[in-house]
């Protein structure tokens, strides 16, 4: 392998040193301090003390002697200085501030790190929102004089800021660098007989530059740049570019040759660009690379997998093969990725919605359906607490409710959970969280197999409440749920558990930024894309890039550079390279093939042996086999029992549309999942007015229909509803939202219907109410099937209309004339989109079996949403297409054709030699 950039910088070290005491090194990492460190040890022949090795950003904090906070700690003492600036009245709350806050944070930061003039670039800012909101009105509005304010007083924050980070000793990176500029004069002359080297970096701030520059001209110092001498020569090649500018800036240069440029890149490589779709895909892929070198190679010395993506972490872990039995994880798992935070923000989310002791369902259901309260509660408990929402339909649950649900042994955790934000300050909640991380700590530690992983998490999860809970003693800042829930959110994104290996042995996996000065024979790097390598256009700041150009602020441009340069300074030295992208990027993540994957393509195709594929997985092309299942006697017997209960109407149509269903729903008794409505299902408002208009209509059977009857009903619609709705849908809210909605809806049709009745009896018709909701049930004799064999059905209304009987059926969705309209009697069974018509005509078959001298009689729908074409009555024509002659009358011909084609489907459901075979629907 090609002598690493690290190697040759530790031999130039001990060749020009006698001793190391007083030599300090300066790394863009630690990480890369820890292999410079080693290479010294295989260099050094004597025992002497170490020199001293350290990272840029302890060493700034070492110059300015001021500490660097975190974010967290930063943004709490910039609250405090809003609060300080801004009338109390015109306070926003901790969550609202921190949304723009930790935007002003970053510019500040930048400002600090390019060594800005605070003044004067606050200045232009202010003066450009004055320009852009320019108007020839003499007054401004209330929302423009705010919004104009807010851009004044950004620079009075800075600097208030500043005093008060100044006279706390703590601060931000870029304050940091502003303190280190001050005391760099006074730190130099007090290290004078240190040798200083800064090694392999690459984009500097102001301030950097600054200080190599400073410890260059006035200290013993040397730089050591990581860079191929082809990007330095290729003007146009953004890897190359910051160095260039220094070789062009810096008055070192002018006396000095750069030190030790490198030229490998243009040595042969072999290269693989590799189109994967999707993430998943990328892990599983470099799975398979690993095995593959393994089983070339025996091992994966010197071999790093370098994530562009770092959320792909945990898939390329999944994805590792048994084979890798040694592996250095660099990059963190973040808390926000760990199986607990998804339990905390539910928890959270519990109390956050919390409505007079009450909780959203749905909140509930999340917690109880989360693995990790399975070790707060037991399953019985778990299985009867989500039973009873459903059953009970409750979008609120109360707190006594869940007690009673639970065993006693288990309050303890409850109370932890189900917490009323009314009657708890934010202290007690955070405490709550702490307790439940300590129960959760005796769960796992009970465990037969005690797991040691999750109890890691929960050391975590149990460190991170205890920094909020200091934090909010501190600043006493954090005054509702809704803030604490922000922060939480924030706290995870950055926190992360790290992983403990050795950094110098077997395979490397790591984050593009942790790659910086180490060098591999074989690279292989995930997620190549436009939006991630590089990471383009973002512009998550206050400053307009007009505004960072002229005062010399990066910009995206800068910003790709940087990426550019840690890309091909991983290709330098490296003999192999797997470059890996999605072929399917998803919106938010990356878009196309990154640009340079097709520059490097033009650069090295004379150089390197550059292979491009598309990786898909081989799919066997098959048809769709629809499920088929065969009849055997326990099938046939199940069928009987049903039959001997009764078909009814719809289970027949079931089979007519797909066998399968008809297995389903009613041979095996699989009902569909029972939820809690949060709205008014469909079937809900039509159970609901369907009962209303049968409460309506049950005193009048027998009599006719006159205008003071339906006058009468007018006056109870509201009510009859209204405790429709009580008993229907239980414990649901419907005084607002669409359920309110649906309330009215229910009396709308209702209304109308009656109103609809009236146009009847205006047109003269005699109508005389002669039963609702009755219950049939008949028995059918078939040849060949000797057992019991009965049709059922409710039949919602049956009238009289000058002497002829109608059977009605309510609909509240829309049914059309065309839909009970039949050719031949075979479509009642051939086709499901003649159902009704199946449906109507079974009623008037039952009604015939039950009163053998009934009259002519007529079956048909009352569809709400159609009203206008009156009853849909079911129709036989003699022939397709205009012209058709029709007969509404079913006469006793017509049901014994029906009762033909009713006898032929039972007999196909009892046919063992018939499977039930799947329909595509």
């Amino acid at each position: 392998m090609v002598k690493s950039f690290i190697a040759e910088i530790a031999s130039e070290i001990i060749n020009t040193n006698t001793t190391l005491e007083n030599v300090v090194c300066i790394l863009p990492s630690k990480r890369a301090g820890t292999f410079l460190k080693n290479e010294l040890l295989a260099r050094t022949s004597k025992t002497q003390f170490s020199p001293e090795i350290t990272s840029i950003e302890n060493f700034i904090e070492e110059l300015a002697s001021v500490k660097l906070s975190s974010n967290l700690t930063v943004l709490f003492e910039f609250y405090e200085v809003y609060k300080q600036l801004q009338p109390i009245e015109e306070h926003e709350n901790f969550y609202t501030f921190s949304k723009w806050a930790q935007i002003a944070l970053q510019d500040f930061n930048e400002i600090d790190r390019y060594l800005i003039d605070s003044e004067k670039i606050f200045g232009y800012l202010s003066s450009i929102k004055e320009l852009n909101h320019w108007t020839l009105d003499k007054e401004k509005t209330v929302l423009q004089k705010q919004y104009l304010k807010f851009w004044d007083q950004l620079g009075a924050y800075y600097e208030t800021l500043h005093n008060r980070l100044k006279k706390n000793q703590i601060g931000y990176q870029g304050f940091v660098y502003r303190e280190a500029i001050e005391n760099l004069e006074h730190f130099i002359q007090n290290n004078l007989q240190k040798k200083f080297y800064f090694i392999g970096f690459n984009a500097l701030n102001n301030a950097e530059s600054l200080i190599f520059q400073e410890f260059l001209s006035t200290a013993e110092t040397e730089v050591f740049w990581d860079i191929d001498q082809s990007f330095i020569d290729n003007k146009e090649h953004d890897a190359g570019l910051f160095i260039r500018r220094y070789l062009k800036t810096w008055k070192h240069f002018n006396t000095h040759p750069l030190k030790y440029p490198s030229s490998h890149f243009l040595e042969e490589k072999n290269i693989s660009i590799i189109g994967v779709p999707k993430n998943i895909g990328q892990a599983n892929y470099v799975g398979g690379i690993l095995e593959n070198l393994h089983n070339t190679q025996g091992h994966l010395k010197n071999t790093a997998v370098v994530m562009g993506n770092e959320s792909l972490l945990t898939p390329i872990l999944n994805a590792l093969p048994a084979s890798v039995t040694e592996a250095n994880i660099t990059s963190g798992l973040p808390l926000e990725e760990t199986p607990i935070a998804s339990f905390f923000y539910s928890v959270l989310n519990i109390i956050e919605k919390e409505d007079g002791a009450k909780w959203y369902f749905k909140d509930v259901l999340n917690l109880f359906s989360n693995a990790i309260t399975r070790h707060l509660f037991k399953d019985e408990n778990i299985e009867k607490t989500t039973s009873f929402i459903h059953q009970q339909n409750l979008v609120y649950i109360s707190s006594d409710q869940l007690y009673d649900l639970i065993s006693e042994e288990e309050h303890q955790a409850l109370s932890n959970i189900f917490i009323s934000k009314s009657t708890s300050s934010i202290d007690k909640v955070i405490n709550k969280l702490t307790d439940l991380c300590l129960i959760l700590k005796k769960s796992y530690t009970e465990l037969e197999e005690r797991n040691t992983i999750y109890l890691e998490y929960l050391y975590r999860f149990y460190a991170l409440f205890n920094q909020l809970k200091v934090l909010n003693k501190d600043y006493n800042t954090i005054n509702d749920i809704r803030s604490l829930k922000g922060i939480y959110n924030e706290l995870l994104v950055k926190e992360s558990i790290d992983f403990q290996g050795e950094p110098l042995q077997g395979l490397q996996i790591m984050g593009v930024l942790e790659s910086r000065n180490l060098d591999f024979e074989t690279v292989i790097i995930s997620s190549v894309n436009e939006g991630i390598l590089p990471s383009g256009k973002s512009n998550n700041s206050f400053l307009p890039f007009d505004i960072k150009v002229a005062f010399g602020l990066p910009t995206y441009k800068e910003k790709d550079a940087i990426y550019t340069y840690h890309f091909y300074r991983l290709l330098q030295r490296a003999k192999n390279v797997y470059l890996l992208y999605n072929t399917e990027p998803d919106v938010l993540e990356g878009g196309e093939k990154s640009r340079f994957l097709l520059q490097l393509a033009l650069l090295g195709q004379e150089k390197h042996h550059i292979n491009e594929v598309i990786a898909s997985p081989l799919v066997e092309k098959k048809s769709l086999k629809l499920l088929e299942i065969k009849k055997n006697n326990l099938l046939i017997d199940d069928l009987k029992a049903v039959a001997a209960k009764g078909f009814s109407p719809s289970s027949l149509t079931n089979y007519v549309r797909n066998p399968i269903d008809f297995y389903n729903q009613t041979i095996l008794g699989i009902k569909e999942l029972e939820e809690v409505e949060e709205t008014v299902a469909a079937n809900t408002l039509g159970t609901i007015v369907h009962n209303t208009l049968e409460t309506l209509y049950k005193p009048l059977e027998g009599s006719y229909l006159t205008l003071a009857h339906l006058e009468s009903m007018e006056k109870e619609i509201d009510g009859t509803i209204t405790a429709f709705f009580d008993k229907e849908y239980k414990g649901g809210d419907y005084s607002r939202g669409k359920n309110l909605i649906s309330y009215h809806i229910a009396k709308r049709y209702v209304a109308n219907f009656i109103a609809f009745e009236k146009t009847r009896l205006a047109s003269g018709q005699q109508i005389k109410i002669l039963a609702n909701e009755i219950y049939f049930k008949t028995a059918i004799t078939i040849d060949g099937l000797n057992f019991p064999i009965h049709l059922k059905g409710i039949v919602d209304r049956v009238e009289e209309v000058d002497g002829v009987i109608n059977i009605i059926d309510y609909k509240t969705g829309k049914v059309t004339q065309r839909d009970l309209e039949i050719v031949e009697w075979s479509n009642l069974t051939d086709d499901y989109k003649y159902s009704k018509a199946f449906q109507v005509l079974c009623y008037a078959y039952m009604m015939s079996k039950k009163n053998r001298d009934t009259k002519e009689m007529q079956a048909g729908i009352i569809s709400f949403k159609n009203l206008n074409e009156g009853v849909l009555k079911f129709t036989k024509k003699d022939k397709p297409g205009r012209g058709a002659v029709k007969q509404h009358l079913i006469t006793s011909e017509f049901l014994t054709a029906f009762e033909i084609q009713l006898k032929a489907l039972i007999i196909e459901l009892f046919n063992e030699e018939e499977s039930f075979l799947e329909k595509e629907v």
